[in-house]
């Protein structure tokens, strides 16, 4: 494992086409909502958490400020959600749906299904590859935590 240096034998490259084409599954599937996926994924979060701080967001997507920032932008100005700043601190930003944004959860539900029949896996596999992955994330992000907790 350690010496394989051919392409196909590296799981990062694994991981990185898998995710390209899940993203360019999701796009045909999302198109007729008018959303991108890094839009979708925003309004999973609003729709199931509610009113969200920005960074709150961006720890739930595991995305930085600088990238979220822009997608927020585009999504405000296509009235999907709104920015506000927190009465209590006005340092920090809420993200809250509009009623266009909150209007596109009905027919979003067909999505999952969609994805799911594209990727023709069974409902345990599906289930046991997104454990399985959200097992590595963690895993890859732990050394770091603890890294910067020593420090």
């Amino acid at each position: 494992m350690g010496n394989d240096l051919r392409l196909g034998g590296q799981l990062c490259f694994a991981l990185y086409a898998a995710s390209r084409a899940m993203t360019n599954l999701y796009r045909p599937v999302l198109e007729p909502l008018g959303l991108t996926y890094p839009q979708y994924l925003v309004l999973l979060v609003l729709w199931e958490h509610g009113d969200t701080t920005v960074k709150d967001l961006g720890a739930e997507l595991m995305l930085d400020s600088g990238t979220l920032s822009p997608l927020l932008k585009r999504m405000e100005s296509a009235g999907l959600v709104r920015r506000v700043r927190r009465p209590e601190d006005e340092r920090s930003v809420l993200v809250r749906l509009t009623d266009q944004g909150a209007a596109l959860r009905r027919p979003a539900t067909a999505v999952p299904d969609a994805i799911a029949a594209a990727v023709g896996l069974a409902e345990d596999e599906f289930g046991d590859l997104r454990d399985r992955l959200g097992a590595l994330t963690m895993a890859i992000h732990q050394p770091r935590t603890a890294e910067r907790r020593s420090s």
